[in-house]
């Protein structure tokens, strides 16, 4: 078999598979594009014979490589200045994401929950929830014993459902990615958010959010951002109306779609200064997260 041709067929159908593997266990776009470049250039040189299934073959050099980068980073995120968040992740019409946006789970909040799971939980979490590999499959690419993963999974599971009952009643699927009826509530949410802030309504904003409302900023120590998170409705307000007060005058925003989500793209000097994402709960935002680090909007338009 032609190893090029080999290459160039799996590419269109594999690629979208292993991003969002790779995305959703660093929270990285261009560490997961990296990684996926990788795991096809390893696919190039390896010897056709000896690969038995193309799509596992990959997943678990997808895999290695980002439990190898996990722990090489690992001193970086203890370290990390202020609140981390995910790399925001663009899934408009025609962009290179916009087929992830309709079948995976990519949501701020659902990765920031991915995050309190430990590498190797997310591993096989993910490898089981969303693609539905057999324990012994998962086994051969995490270097665990079949009956282990089993358990890692089940403590993975349980440990989500703890913390944000993201996971549903069914046992073999991750949740998919927000429903029309779901997002089309979040983006009215947005817009009013948009309009009560450009507005100077406090009223308005604060019933567009949740009591218990909080607001997380990124600036991983590369710009002025909150080194802690904000809570309360009161003091979310008085935060995001600081924040408008001190954006320039030619600064500008749009809607986006975020991760599959309803999403806002803030404009300074004609280049992205901030990304916004939401959390709705109850018809209310619960929570309201702020990527303003510079290196994290490197892939934003």
């Amino acid at each position: 078999m032609d190893q090029n041709l080999l290459t160039n067929e799996v590419y269109g159908a594999y690629k979208p598979l292993l991003f969002s593997l790779a995305y959703r266990m660093l929270g990285s776009v261009m560490d997961a594009e990296d990684i996926v470049h990788e795991a096809f250039l390893a696919l190039n040189t390896a010897e056709p014979d000896a690969i038995r299934n193309v799509k596992a073959y990959l997943c678990r050099i997808v895999t290695n490589r980002c439990l190898d980068l996990l722990k090489s980073s690992r001193h970086r995120r203890e370290v990390y200045v202020g609140p981390w968040l995910p790399e925001p992740l663009l899934t408009e019409k025609d962009g290179p994401y916009e087929s992830l946006a309709q079948q995976e789970s990519l949501s701020t909040a659902y990765l920031l929950l991915l995050q309190q799971l430990s590498a190797v939980e997310r591993a096989v979490f993910l490898l089981r929830e969303a693609w539905g590999y057999e324990y012994a499959e998962i086994a051969d690419m995490v270097g665990k014993s079949s009956a282990n993963c089993r358990q890692i999974f089940r403590r993975a599971r349980r440990g989500l459902e703890e913390q944000g009952g993201a996971i549903g009643e069914t046992e073999e699927r991750l949740p998919p990615a927000s429903g029309e009826g779901s997002k089309e509530q979040l983006a009215r949410l947005v817009s009013q958010f948009v309009q009560a802030i450009s507005s100077g309504d406090t009223g308005l904003l604060l019933r567009t959010l949740a009591v218990d409302a909080s607001a997380y900023t990124d600036g991983g120590g590369k710009t002025n951002a909150a080194l802690r998170p904000i809570r309360g409705s009161d003091r979310v307000a008085m935060f995001l109306f600081s924040i408008y007060a001190k954006q320039p005058a030619d600064a500008s925003y749009r809607y986006a779609d975020v991760g599959g989500e309803p999403g806002i793209v803030l404009y300074a000097d004609g280049q992205p200064s901030t990304v916004l994402t939401f959390r709705a709960e109850q018809d209310r935002i619960a929570d309201i997260y702020i990527v303003v680090n510079p290196e994290k909007l490197a892939n934003v338009r």
